[in-house]
């Protein structure tokens, strides 16, 4: 008897945990925060800040080893933002994790100092593993409080409660929470002539092929998302659609949705405005662009990208 790929949780339980990103393990303490959470965090002993020039996160850098961690003391000479402060969360030992905006720019840093952006922390392996995650969430946090200073209804000034995950209005009182856009990621499969469809965008770099990818709308279930990118994009036709799994994706406060969807056509009409190429591809060639060695000269997205594990899931589907 044949296994399909949209009846079993296989080949991993939690595919989620290996995406960049997601490694996040810090105790939010979300029904705890209120006023004084940050002035009682920065007043505890052993307390990291991760520090953030606008898009970049800033790293201690001694010409060996890159460390993002600073104490309160550490960052009065890059001139930090303290009303803009967040607390991200503690760690199992206790130890509270906050970021904080500086006003520095990133190019007045002295040379003990490294900017990095969040796709550059992954893909040049300057962070791994539970700080990449909170590296992230403080990124996203970050960006969003600095996208709100003003009230979307009256203009005022807002401010930033509970420990930077509510602002306010001072005039109106309206209140907002951060945001988090969905994106559906999707590996089309045709399971009669096992293949699966990959496309190439036109800012992708030389010889790269990825999953088909768009974002939520509004009244939208994440099931419809998928199966109208993927229409919208390539053409083809998809029926029964299987979450997989998810990563955080910091640039600036996005949520991958990992699906696999189902081909219910096989010929594809390309949507050329959003697409440079769009093609399908067996699992012998897909594991070939995923293990760098393929003949082509294409490749796939990189270790840690959601995209890279929904294709190699489905090669090394037991089936």
């Amino acid at each position: 008897m044949s296994h399909s790929i949209f009846s079993s949780d296989a080949p991993h339980p939690e595919a989620s945990s290996l995406t960049a990103f997601a490694e996040n393990q810090l105790n939010r303490d979300a029904e705890h925060r209120d006023e004084e959470s940050i002035k009682q965090a920065l007043a505890k002993e052993g307390t990291h800040i991760l520090a953030f020039a606008k898009e970049q996160l800033v790293l201690k850098h001694d010409g060996q080893v890159l460390d993002p961690l600073f104490a309160r003391y550490e960052l009065q000479e890059l001139d930090p933002d303290w009303e803009a402060a967040v607390l991200l969360g503690y760690r199992r030992t206790g130890e509270p994790r906050l970021a904080v905006p500086v006003r520095i720019n990133a190019d007045e840093l002295a040379s003990q100092y490294k900017p990095a952006d969040m796709r550059s922390l992954w893909r040049d392996l300057l962070l791994e593993g539970e700080i990449l995650g909170e590296a992230a969430q403080g990124m996203s946090l970050i960006r969003w409080n600095s996208d709100n200073r003003f009230c979307g209804r009256c203009g005022s000034v807002m401010e930033s409660r509970i420990g930077g995950y509510k602002r306010v209005c001072t005039a109106c009182e309206h209140v907002i929470f951060p945001r988090t856009d969905p994106v559906v990621i999707m590996l089309t499969v045709d399971e009669e002539r096992n293949r699966c469809l990959l496309g190439r965008s036109h800012h992708f770099a030389p010889g790269m092929y990825s999953c088909l990818a768009g974002f939520v709308e509004p009244g939208e279930t994440i099931e419809n998302a998928v199966r109208r990118e993927t229409h919208e994009e390539s053409g083809i036709q998809t029926g029964r659609v299987r979450y997989h799994a998810s990563q955080p994706w910091p640039m600036p406060h996005s949520l991958m949705i990992g699906c696999y969807a189902e081909a219910k056509s096989t010929e594809i009409h390309m949507d050329e405005a959003e697409l440079e190429d769009c093609r399908w591809f067996t699992p012998e060639e897909t594991l070939a662009m995923l293990d760098r060695v393929s003949a082509s000269g294409n490749t796939s997205p990189p270790k840690g990208a959601i995209a890279h594990r929904l294709m190699r899931d489905w090669v090394e589907w037991k089936r």
